[in-house]
């Protein structure tokens, strides 16, 4: 009972300290629309320290936002927070993500049931009968699916994690891999939603002509020095070239001494989590995975990489496929498609309050002052290492994903041009920001994402990744650098 009346005791004391802190922020806070300058990083700087005090991200996002709406609009608060979640939901990209997402889990959930993940999983584990060669598959299988990061993280995630659940490695470690992989092969291979996108932005600032974005984009892949370092990075790490180290080695110790595989509190966020025991149809036939699969990576190709299409295309072809093959009846089938979204519906509320957070922040002006600061070091040579960073801590604390590029682009295409530094480069500095401060964000949507699809808790698989995310950022700084010094 004392126990139970401590907690209670420290959790007052906790809000008694918060509610303070939002009371001088209020209070030095200037007027809506007005330069906050420095001030500005206090919900981002409240949000890193209450979610390692905490451990407990949902709160520290509401929070968060909350406290950058109070600090713009002090007593008024009220309406534009109803208007920010109002605006986030009526935000297209918001509803792609759901309408993707959602579908995707509802894909998981169908292969799951019809037996072809544990049809996958014999097949894959009679190639890699030890815990390194299901880490490279993994790997490989990251490479296989450049098409787009969600699509490699939900589906290797989900199919994955029994395999090496098998071998006692650690969550952390196949989220990492997962994660270190996805993203930075979007950057790398032309052929993917990220190129698409990104050489889309690339001709609305003039720096492609109409139609040949993608074109554009391939010369800014030698540029993308983080997604390289990422790449490389991670198959050392699997190699055993680089150590385990920090966190990730306290999660190897976990699984040794208590032989849990999935850190605390994961059943939170795993997207299987709760499911009854999957009961495994007698014959399981490999085509139960593979087609659907085939069919999901064909249909987004085909309507011009449009994941949208691709998953609703799939849906609509394992109902057929898996009907009228007998594997279940038009009944199970909509039951799972159902209980697939329900399984994403937690991470995505976790990404709608990224979002807030995000809003809180452009409420108080918090990208024009990290933009302002990392303005002052601009020169042709040091252009594409000040963006990279510039733009990587943007991303890192706001885990806005491909809204950064959307803010990022229309500053630093004309910021090259002025100076006459390599545009290329300087686009490739971008893309790498985009994917390093996704990879070390503790509730961008490739960790909330692949922590669901791995089972992992997403707090334990950012800071497990961290290490490694800065040793990138590192290299990146190094080929940044040089390869402004030079002037390639």
């Amino acid at each position: 009972m004392n126990s139970k009346f401590e907690g209670y005791g420290k959790i007052m004391k906790t809000y008694a300290v918060v509610v303070v802190l939002f009371v001088v922020a209020i209070f030095v806070s200037p007027g809506y629309g007005e330069w906050y300058g420095i001030i500005s990083v206090l919900p981002a700087a409240f949000l890193l320290f209450y979610v390692f005090y905490s451990k407990r991200i949902l709160e520290a996002l509401m929070l968060g936002g909350l406290l950058g709406f109070l600090m713009a609009h002090k007593g008024d608060f009220f309406s534009p927070v109803s208007d920010s979640f109002l605006e986030i939901m009526m935000n297209e990209d918001i509803a792609w993500l759901f309408i993707v997402c959602g579908l995707m889990g509802s894909i998981i959930a169908l292969i799951e049931k019809a037996g072809g993940a544990f049809a996958f999983g014999e097949w894959v584990s009679k190639r890699a009968k030890t815990a390194r060669t299901t880490l490279i598959w993994t790997y490989i299988l990251a490479v296989i699916m450049f098409i787009d990061d969600y699509l490699a993280c939900l589906t290797i995630g989900a199919c994955m994690t029994p395999l090496t659940d098998r071998h006692k490695q650690p969550r952390e470690m196949l989220a990492y891999i997962v994660d270190s992989t996805a993203a930075p092969m979007c950057v790398l291979v032309p052929i993917s939603t990220w190129a698409i996108f990104i050489g889309s932005l690339m001709e609305q600032h003039g720096l492609a002509p109409e139609g040949q974005g993608v074109l554009y984009f391939i010369k800014t892949i030698p540029f993308n020095f983080y997604a390289w370092a990422a790449m490389t990075i991670t198959l050392l790490v699997i190699l055993g070239v680089v150590p385990v180290i920090g966190p990730m080695k306290r999660a190897y110790e976990r699984v040794a001494t208590t032989g849990q595989l999935a850190p605390p509190g994961s059943e939170r966020i795993d997207m299987k989590a709760g499911e009854e025991e999957l009961v495994i149809p007698e014959n399981p036939k490999l085509g139960n995975f593979f087609f659907p699969i085939i069919m999901l990576v064909a249909a987004t190709i085909f309507f011009e990489v449009d994941m949208q299409k691709g998953v609703i295309t799939t849906c609509a072809f394992i109902f057929i496929y898996y009907v009228s093959t007998g594997v279940m009846s038009p009944e199970e089938y909509m039951d799972l498609l159902i209980r697939g979204i329900k399984n994403m519906l937690f991470p995505l509320f976790m990404v709608v309050l990224a979002y807030f957070f995000a809003a809180a922040c452009d409420q108080i002006g918090f990208i024009d002052f990290v933009v302002d600061v990392g303005m002052r070091f601009m020169s042709p040579s040091m252009l594409p290492l000040v963006v990279f960073l510039t733009f990587g801590i943007t991303e890192f604390v706001m885990g806005i994903s491909w809204g950064m590029y959307v803010i990022a682009m229309p500053i630093v295409v004309p910021l090259a041009a002025a100076l006459g530094a390599n545009p290329f480069m300087t686009v490739g500095a971008v893309c790498s920001a985009g994917v390093w401060g996704s990879h070390i964000c503790f509730y961008s949507d490739a960790t909330i994402l692949t922590s669901a699809a791995c089972g992992c808790d997403n707090f334990r698989h950012a800071i497990t990744q961290l290490p490694y995310g800065i040793m990138g950022m590192i290299l990146s700084i190094i080929a940044f650098t040089v390869a402004g010094v030079l002037g390639l």
